[in-house]
């Protein structure tokens, strides 16, 4: 039978894990001078290695000979952890066993010694799906753990794990693997399967595998089943449903020849002919990325001038997200684009005519343009920072209002789907620019919603205060990220039950709740202990790193 190329050339020792080097070491280590201790937890993006690592962590811990941190292969408890009767290395998936019941068997099997080994390891894959009950669960077998006991957490999403257990591991970042060592992975790959491939086909497996050495061997895997002859380029972009460069080119070309018709009927094509639009655009912000940054450092020109590159590689990076969760990408991109050509582009001096303009002429150009902006960004910024300085005074008339109309309108469909597009956020946590708010609104729960309103309760009322001074910054990122329209309403989960009783003793004596006018907000200067209105990177700057 045949078996997948991510399967047949997965690492089974620490000399052959591409790409996380000091994690290897650190390990390896611990390993040598015995001071590993009783939970680990592997946290990275899918693919990075996070799962064969924990198996051959927990081989090498329980091998009788140990050399320099890595297993023999020789010795009894080598062979036994090798093999597929090995009951003392045990991996289970949280996905499918995610319930408070698996975690509690767990438990009482965990007093149980080892049948062969010395240590028995419990690999805890995708640690992130189990659910309360199940952390709780687990948060006491991790805190008084037999001696005999390891566990090994690995997850794709760390920040959905709770602290109380994650502070109980010692962690591990797995990083992306670069592009270049997925490349000599590939190449080596190749040549052991005797894949005949062109290396810029290898290169464009690297980037668009963004880090992830699986996918990398997957996508070559499905290339040679596609063709069996000498797989191309031609072959790579067939396969995945993206274009060639030069057709990047063209697709370019005619947005910064403001050509409207042609550039619709490229995003038409492109649609007709099943090419995956949102990867369309990822290319097209790598490329753009590739020439701005040749254009910097080796001096390289850019046809299409720097200035207007940059501008349209910025605003469609903002949009990247909006784009990505339209329901329907092709006309955001069309729509997209023909506000950045009619509101940029036809607003610009043209610079193909700059040259027949007179030298003081283009001074004067200049210094208007100058003062015309430096009015519109100094208007532009004291009305932001006179926003940013505001707090709604009767914000709390307005939450009431707002909790008696959710309650009037409360609509379960409507609560299933605002739960599921939630879980969006836990994608952006990490993210320079609103990861800060994103985590602010993941310490909620959704309690109720109608087909105008979400309501979330926090855990403390000083929470819930705090975040009412920066309401529209949480509802704007909220909607962008999930594709709403709706206003939230913030209560503490002490108030929302209060509200909850009151609310079926109502329904009981058969009292409507009827819908409210909500009040204008009125507003009045912060104070400056109020709130800290900013993010981390306007803490921090470039010092703040995510690791």
């Amino acid at each position: 039978m045949y078996q997948a190329l991510y399967r047949k050339y997965r690492p089974i020792d620490f000399e052959t894990v591409v790409g996380q080097d000091s994690i290897i070491k650190t390990l390896k280590n611990s390993i040598i001078n015995h001071n590993f201790t009783h939970a680990y937890m592997f946290y990275g993006p899918r693919g990075t290695g996070k799962t064969t690592v924990s198996k051959i962590f927990a081989r090498n811990i329980n091998c009788l000979n140990n050399q320099d941190g890595s297993a023999c292969g020789k010795c009894e408890a080598c062979k036994f952890s090798f093999s597929k009767e090995c009951v003392d290395i045990i991996e289970i998936d949280a996905a499918s066993n995610n319930g408070v019941d698996e975690i509690r068997e767990l438990r009482n099997k965990i007093t149980l010694v080892p049948s062969k080994l010395k240590y028995k390891v419990y690999i805890i894959d995708e640690v992130h799906m189990l659910s309360v009950g199940a952390f709780n669960a687990l948060l006491k077998t991790l805190e008084e753990p037999p001696e005999h006991a390891i566990f090994i957490l690995a997850t794709t999403d760390p920040q959905k794990v709770p602290e109380t257990v994650v502070s109980r591991c010692q962690c591990f970042s797995f990083k992306r693997i670069s592009k270049e060592k997925i490349n000599n992975q590939l190449e080596y790959v190749a040549k052991k399967e005797k894949i005949s491939i062109d290396k810029e086909v290898l290169n464009n497996i690297a980037t668009l595998s963004d880090g992830g050495l699986r996918d990398a061997l997957g996508m070559l895997d499905k290339l040679t089943s596609y063709t069996n002859n000498k797989i191309t380029m031609k072959d790579f972009i067939e396969v995945n449903d993206i274009i060639s460069d030069s057709e990047i080119e063209e697709f370019l070309d005619c947005i910064f020849d403001k050509n409207i018709p042609q550039v619709l009927k490229m995003i038409d094509n492109f649609d007709q002919n099943g090419k995956n639009l949102n990867q369309i655009i990822t290319q097209i912000l790598h490329l753009a990325r590739n020439y701005i940054v040749d254009y910097y450092l080796d001096n390289n020109q850019i046809k299409w001038g720097v200035d207007d590159l940059q501008e349209f590689t910025n605003l469609l990076n903002e949009r990247i997200i909006d784009i990505r969760r339209s329901s329907n990408s092709k006309i955001f991109i069309e729509m997209f684009i023909l506000k950045f050509i009619n509101d940029y582009l036809s607003t610009n001096v043209d610079k193909k005519t700059t040259n027949v303009v007179k030298k003081e002429e283009q001074i004067d150009i200049q210094k208007n343009n100058s003062e015309k902006e430096l009015k519109n960004k100094t208007k532009q910024q004291k009305k932001q920072d006179k926003k940013s300085n505001l707090k709604v005074t009767n914000i709390d008339e307005i939450m009431k209002v707002r909790i008696n109309n959710v309650l009037a309108k409360a609509d379960k469909k409507e609560k299933e789907k605002e739960e599921e597009k939630f879980k969006n956020l836990n994608n952006y946590t990490f993210d320079q620019q609103f990861g800060y708010l994103v985590c602010n609104l993941l310490d909620s729960k959704i309690k109720v919603v109608s087909e105008d309103l979400v309501l979330l309760a926090f855990e403390y009322d000083s929470v819930v205060e705090q975040n009412l001074l920066i309401l529209d910054k949480l509802t704007e990122i909220y909607n962008k990220i999930v594709n709403s329209k709706k206003k939230l309403v913030l209560i503490s989960e002490n108030n929302w039950q209060k509200e909850k009783d009151e609310y079926i003793i109502n329904l009981k004596n058969k009292h409507s709740y009827e819908i409210l006018p909500e009040p204008d907000p009125n507003y009045e200067e912060l104070d400056n202990d109020d709130i800290i209105d900013n993010d981390a990177v306007d803490l921090f700057g470039d010092i703040v790193e995510f690791e």
